[in-house]
């Protein structure tokens, strides 16, 4: 039996979400009307895990949710309510085992990128990239962003015709392809899904690039450049230094690497429950502090670029074209699974627009260069 009543319990959720400026059944875009009476005691004693399904199930709606994120996140309403024993037990199993080794790494590749080519493709620019996009200044469309973005790394990376480089976590070939195209360079893209690996070959057929089902720490071959772009989330903290080790070994003595992450402003050991079990199995954030220790001796790190307000826009683009896109999608995936996405996608906006979660692009080189290094505009 639950120590929560329900009169008490809406009386505690109601008084939290007040904090951040939300009414319950309130009629501004950032309010929340609640369709099920258990809504409150189930936040309060299973929180953000319970938060998610219960919109899954839609026990609650909101107009406008990436509005509600940023107003409980910018005001930090999930340290408000006391910490469920969902988020303890996630804590403790990313703790007591390594969540991402060889065989748990693959969980993410099922589940999340191997979920249906044809989902992504009515999601994402015509580019396939999955990753924050770069609206600088004159960019007004998805497509645009993103090709500013692949342009950006590029340049930060120094691609001249003729290098040999890899992309580690190439996703569905996004960078690789546009460096051959627009760089002349020769290149190598890893990816643990097999969804990704067939249609990355698709697109990247008659280029110089080898696309390959294979885990980041069976490389061994030496490189001109590195990058790895939206895939570190995936490592967890017991493998970063380990990453960086892998970096060190097929770096050239003279190339760089540039890493791309979503990052979180504090050091933690696990994800939120409802990602985990719903969205990105055994992902994780890191922080500064764990991305210095493990880039320690290894690599120096020249640049350090937080292009996290970019992400905000990017979310929103993509959930645009889900959403238009989703009468095609329906009968494949069914209605539990477009309020699943909806919240995913708009829950991370809100996210990036509170700047509770960043995006950095950090690039190293192997011994650090002498003559410096100036960052590209």
């Amino acid at each position: 039996m639950s120590l929560c009543t329900r009169d008490s319990s809406e009386q505690i959720i109601s008084k939290i979400f007040s904090m951040a400026d939300i009414r319950i059944n309130g009629t501004r875009p950032w309010d929340i009307q609640v369709h099920r009476p258990e809504f409150y005691n189930h936040i309060l004693c299973n929180g953000s895990l319970a938060l998610g399904e219960s919109y899954m199930a839609g026990w609650w709606d909101c107009q406008s949710l990436d509005q509600f994120f940023f107003h409980v996140l910018r005001n930090d309403l999930d340290l408000k309510i006391k910490k469920s024993k969902s988020a303890i037990l996630c804590s403790i199993k990313a703790t007591l085992s390594n969540c991402q080794n060889k065989k748990k790494a693959l969980e993410v590749a099922q589940k999340h990128y191997d979920v249906g080519n044809d989902l992504f493709e009515c999601m994402l620019d015509r580019h396939m990239a999955y990753s924050c996009a770069y609206w600088d200044k004159g960019v007004s469309d998805l497509t645009a962003a993103q090709e500013a973005k692949l342009e950006l790394i590029c340049r930060k990376v120094e691609l001249a015709p003729g290098m040999r480089i890899l992309d580690i976590g190439c996703g569905w070939g996004s960078f690789v392809r546009y460096a051959a195209q627009k760089h002349g360079v020769d290149a190598v893209g890893v990816t643990i899904s097999k969804e990704q690996a067939q249609l990355a070959r698709e697109r990247c057929a008659g280029l110089p690039v080898d696309i390959r089902l294979l885990d980041y720490r069976d490389l061994s071959e030496e490189f001109d450049a590195i990058v790895s772009v939206g895939m570190f989330e995936h490592v967890g903290y017991k493998n970063y230094r380990q990453f960086m080790q892998v970096v060190n070994r097929c770096l050239h003595p003279d190339a760089l690497f540039l890493l791309h992450t979503i990052a979180s402003n504090h050091s933690t050991r696990n994800g939120d429950p409802w990602f985990d079990k719903y969205i990105f199995p055994n992902g994780m954030l890191p922080s500064i502090e764990q991305l210095g220790k493990a880039s320690e001796l290894l690599l120096v790190m020249e640049d350090w670029h937080n292009i996290g307000i970019h992400y905000d826009k990017t979310l929103t683009s993509w959930f645009g074209n889900f959403d238009q896109n989703w009468p095609g999608l329906q009968n494949r995936y069914g209605d539990t699974f477009y309020r699943m996405w909806k919240y995913y996608l708009l829950s991370m906006a809100g996210a990036f627009r509170s700047r509770s979660i960043q995006v950095w692009q950090v690039v190293f080189s192997k011994h650090g260069r002498l003559e410096g290094y100036q960052r590209p505009l």
